[in-house]
């Protein structure tokens, strides 16, 4: 199992015990506003609002906020205007990180970003700084009751590229092009076996997976980081985070 892959479970598991709902309510919210804004308001002809809507839903939110954020996005009723944003850098340790964003304020967003990297010990950098060492790809979180060999036989059928055992489920992933038809057909998949096997998707998105890892055998710079982490989980306008760090398993422990 990749380091990438480790903090991916970390991070899961922190998330399903301590995870704020106004925090992922606020956080869904955006994404459909800026999905709507630039692909309109009918799901079926919007891929990217249509996950933007099942995540939300994933996350149990209502059905009235949907609606809202989406006429925000169309500018139905008045709001924020949010945009897109990726700042590259790197942490302690000499990690690569990404940082996706989504804010009505770039300024204040890219000073907030910058002094985070510092007080950890890393640098904000310049565009592609770090993002070349990236490559985009398709994640599903799925719950499941299937054991991990029936998930990694259920993923291969349909076109996963990789299955990763977490918990409570599995990260599943495919290429970007094939998400909207990998997470279809494992659906379908729990479906056939009469409920033998029940798949349920907790969320789907593109995500970026690192091409080279760097190793974390050091507590302190383990420390920095997973706090650097958690600190841009915590701004509202930090959507998500990447880096290609693996993280000794001693190092973890020892930094918890």
């Amino acid at each position: 199992m990749s380091g990438h892959s480790k903090w991916a479970n970390i991070k899961h598991r922190k998330a399903a015990v301590d995870a704020k709902r106004g925090k992922l309510f606020t956080k869904a919210s955006k994404e459909i506003i800026v999905a709507a804004r630039l692909g309109g308001a009918d799901p079926d002809a919007n891929a990217r609002l249509r996950m933007a809507i099942d995540n939300a839903r994933a996350v149990s939110m209502p059905m009235d906020n949907i609606k809202r954020a989406i006429q925000r996005g169309t500018g139905e009723i008045e709001g924020a205007t949010y945009d897109d944003i990726l700042l590259e850098g790197y942490g302690p340790g000499g990690v690569a990180i990404l940082v996706e964003c989504t804010t009505e304020n770039r300024n204040r967003t890219v000073q907030e970003v910058r002094a985070t990297f510092s007080k950890y010990g890393g640098n904000l950098g310049e565009t592609n700084s770090v993002g070349w060492n990236f490559s985009r790809s398709g994640e599903i979180h799925v719950e499941s009751n299937a054991s991990e060999d029936e998930l990694l036989e259920i993923g291969i059928e349909v076109g996963a590229a990789d299955v990763i055992q977490i918990d409570d489920g599995a990260i599943i992933h495919c290429r970007p092009d094939q998400l909207g038809t990998v997470a279809k057909s494992l659906v379908q998949a729990s479906v056939f076996t009469s409920g033998q096997r029940d798949i349920r998707i907790i969320g789907q998105r593109l995500v970026y997976q690192p091409n080279t890892t760097v190793e974390i055998t050091d507590t302190d710079i383990a420390s920095k980081l997973i706090s650097m982490l958690d600190v841009f989980d915590e701004n509202d306008d930090v959507q998500n985070v990447y880096n290609n760090a693996e993280i000794d398993d001693e190092a973890v422990e020892s930094a918890g």
